[in-house]
């Protein structure tokens, strides 16, 4: 605790306030935070982290419990009353180390503050009734997988069935499991400056409490659990890794770099793609790296110079409209596109209330409409590498399949297997991403 200031708790309560009512993202709401919180200990920056990742993927769970306990529901009790019972309430159910007499009373102390004691006896007693009766019985996966989804995810029911169309009914458990658990730390080796093997040497002596397994999916990745402080290692100083999920790594090798070639990183986001197909090519490509977004390319930058990448230059463009630059340009384009992050919940949970169906529409839309931009920056034999971290074929093959029908100078540059890859937090252990490599025949 932190009589000082606000507690672990307290900076928990305040992110997921701001995740429900401004709709802020909750890594970067939680840094923020938490960069702000002085003088909080290391076991109460990690309660923090625990409690707003753990109440946004069990948000529907806790609130089924809370409900269970309730003769009046909870719909009219104010947000922040509601966060501070979920918060409790996930402390009693998933959290062993903490008793549950604690989390009662630091729920209640918490909803005294927010309604300035009304509401207190209600809290105390939810809390009380959920600590001695537990979770109501989940559905059986095997009998009712629907169901499951629902109220084990927290899948809303269009996404619950959206996932049943994609995934045989015996996966739907493992993947629902997959997808509100903690993802671990995934990292990619600098190879542009140390090899995976010595890179796992050097994060094993200066953190000898870790769980560090190289997975053989991935040539450079790590996966990275219980290990306190990473990005404060000297491994992390010194440039030797940088994030990224299994799933992206793929994407990057599936799409390739060699020295001497020009290459387009459109969607670059804050440049993790970029700083990999640099390393592919030895640091010997010439890489534009765009995005619609300046702030992010400043962070990319930022990422370069600690990585030691060069060659890649840096452009702010928005790619749904013409491009003004050279045609017929680049030896290979990486397109991962804006999507709709179904891959990506066990990292981004709050995306899991955010999302509803005319999004999927309205994205494979703008995706068709980058494909169409970037195909003719393809030269002849080139070529070009879609990508999204979502896993429905709305966003994935159906795009790519229209694609082709109006673009008949491309073709899947290879079999199914060679190029294309497809992945799954229950079977990879990493993000669900879809991509495909394509070349140009003339």
């Amino acid at each position: 605790m932190n009589p000082q200031g606000p507690s672990g708790r307290d900076v928990a309560r305040a992110v997921l306030a701001r995740v429900a009512e401004e709709g802020a993202y909750a890594n970067r709401a939680l840094s923020a935070a938490l960069d702000r919180t002085r003088g909080l200990s290391p076991e109460d920056r990690g309660l923090a982290t625990e409690l707003v990742y753990g109440v946004l993927r069990r948000q529907a769970r806790l609130d089924r419990a809370l409900e269970a306990v309730s003769d009046r529901g909870l719909t009219d009790v104010d947000l922040r009353v509601r966060i501070a019972l979920r918060v409790a309430a996930y402390q009693i159910l998933f959290l062993d180390r903490i008793p549950a007499y604690a989390a009662v009373s630091d729920g209640v102390e918490a909803c005294k503050k927010i309604r300035s004691g009304r509401l207190v006896g209600l809290a105390n007693a939810l809390l009380r009734r959920v600590s001695q009766r537990g979770e109501p019985p989940l559905p059986d996966p095997a009998r009712d997988p629907l169901g499951y989804l629902i109220e084990a995810a927290g899948f809303p029911e269009w996404l619950a069935r959206l996932t049943m169309a994609e995934l045989p009914a015996d996966e739907v458990a493992a993947f629902a499991d997959a997808s509100t658990a903690p993802a671990p730390l995934a990292i990619r080796a600098n190879r542009l400056r140390i090899d995976r093997d010595t890179l796992l040497a050097r994060l094993q002596a200066e953190r000898p409490g870790a769980s560090i397994e190289p997975p053989s999916s991935a040539a450079d990745a790590l996966l990275v659990r219980k290990m306190d402080s990473p990005f404060l290692t000297d491994a992390w100083r010194e440039g030797l890794f940088a994030v990224e999920d299994v799933g992206a790594q793929r994407v990057v090798a599936l799409a390739g770099a060699a020295p001497g070639e020009r290459i387009l990183d459109a969607c670059a986001g804050v440049g993790g793609k970029s700083a990999h197909l640099a390393a592919l090519a030895d640091g010997k490509a010439t890489i534009d790296a765009v995005d619609i977004a300046p702030a992010k390319l400043d962070e990319a930058r930022r990422l370069f110079t600690r990585l030691g990448v060069r060659g890649v230059t840096t452009r702010a463009a928005d790619l749904t409209q013409p491009w003004n630059g050279d045609r017929r340009a680049y030896d290979r384009v990486l397109l991962d596109a804006p999507c709709a992050g179904l891959g990506v919940l066990r990292r981004h949970p709050e995306a899991l209330t955010r999302r509803v169906p005319d999004d999927v529409a309205a994205l494979a839309t703008m995706q068709g409409q980058l494909l169409a931009t970037v195909a003719p920056l393809v030269r002849p034999g080139g070529t070009l590498t879609y990508s999204v971290c979502t896993f429905e074929r709305a966003e994935g093959e159906d795009v790519i399949r229209r694609f082709l029908e109006g673009h008949p100078s491309f073709h899947v540059d290879g079999t199914s297997s060679s190029a294309t890859v497809r992945t799954w937090p229950h079977r990879d252990d990493a993000d669900a991403f879809f991509a495909v490599r394509l070349r140009a025949t003339g």
